[in-house]
């Protein structure tokens, strides 16, 4: 990981606020969700994009029970 040089208080209502060039950095702007992880003692905060499940892909997508799944593996799961 890549230290950035802030150092940020939590507030009152557990708020943090992002240096804009640390939004600018993973292109994040307002109204775009991102996804937390945790590793260890870390939190990674990471853009969420809604992508594939299977494949990754970010393409024609179809929610499918909160879960996205492209054209293409629908096809590949598909009868014939």
């Amino acid at each position: 990981m890549k230290p950035t040089g802030f150092v940020k208080k939590i507030d009152e209502m557990g708020r943090i606020v992002i240096p804009k060039s640390v939004r600018q950095t993973i292109n994040a702007g307002i109204g775009d969700n991102l996804q937390f992880f945790i590793d260890g003692d870390s939190i990674v905060m990471k853009k969420f994009s809604n992508a594939c499940l299977f494949c990754g892909s970010e393409n024609n997508l179809t929610e499918i029970h909160e879960k996205y799944i492209c054209a293409n593996c629908i096809s590949l799961f598909k009868k014939d």
